[in-house]
């Protein structure tokens, strides 16, 4: 396993043939001298060797090496980074389905924090405290007589569909609106309005839905390119969520 951080690319001869070789973007925003630069690493792959697994042990030589994660599953979306300009799960990419070499830098329209690491919680924050994310409806604990009502197990699947986003950024690193207007709420935020708007138990109708996201910033905003849908590791229909939204909306502002 070796590191150069000023090569970009290694003789062909001087390179195993078997060998996995990343290019990473290294960058440190906290330290205004550090000069940001491609980090080329070679390392010997194994069976099943996800990226994840090719950077645990890269930062074992080079404990500096930033990124993050916490399940190792596809479940928590902490690994999002740009794999060859794509945004994607480091958990769940394949060494052997990688280019030599493969390039790594972090996801863009998110606070960088350092190499491959960015802060997606703030934005998710502000997103979802902008759009309201949560069931408005009767206070069902401070008055007890208010008994929830059963749901239609369609329903139920509908909103459960929707509810299997991870939050781990890669709609928002793909959308080229996100990258004009940086309150776009992206598909991860209107996945979430189409959500609560299928939830019986929200007592909101199309016109509020409306003064959330019916403007540029929202449902109008949308440039229709399916960047979102494509990369999405959940396979969730976020264009189609969209498009039903904004009929909705439309309707609703006649």
């Amino acid at each position: 396993m070796s590191g150069s951080s000023d090569v970009l690319a290694r003789d062909s001869a001087a390179v195993d043939d078997e060998a996995i070789v990343l290019e990473i973007l290294r960058a440190n925003p906290a330290d205004p001298d550090f000069v940001p630069h491609w980090q080329t690493f070679e390392l010997e792959p194994a069976e099943g060797m996800t990226l994840f697994i090719a950077l645990t042990e890269l930062r074992e030589a080079d404990p500096s090496l930033q990124f993050d994660f916490v399940c190792r599953a596809g479940i928590c979306g902490s690994c999002g980074m740009l794999i060859n300009g794509r945004p994607g799960l480091a958990c769940r990419t394949l060494v052997t389905d990688l280019p030599r070499p493969t390039r790594l830098a972090p996801l863009p329209g998110f606070a960088l924090i350092g190499d491959l690491s960015v802060d997606t919680g703030r934005w998710m924050r502000a997103m979802s405290e902008r759009l309201e994310t949560w069931v408005q409806g009767p206070d069902i604990d401070r008055d007890p007589s208010l008994v929830e009502q059963p749901m239609e197990p369609e329903t139920a699947e509908a909103i459960y569909e929707l509810e299997r986003c991870i939050e781990c950024g890669c709609c928002v690193a793909a959308c080229g609106t996100v990258q004009m207007r940086e309150d776009f709420a992206a598909a991860v935020g209107l996945n979430k309005v189409a959500r609560f708007r299928l939830d019986p138990r929200d007592t909101r109708d199309d016109a509020e839905f409306l003064e959330l996201v019916g403007d540029d910033d929202g449902v109008f905003g949308c440039m229709s390119l399916l960047g979102c849908e494509d990369v999405c590791p959940k396979n969730l229909p976020l264009a189609t969520q969209i498009a039903f939204l904004r009929r909705a909306m439309v309707k609703a502002s006649l």
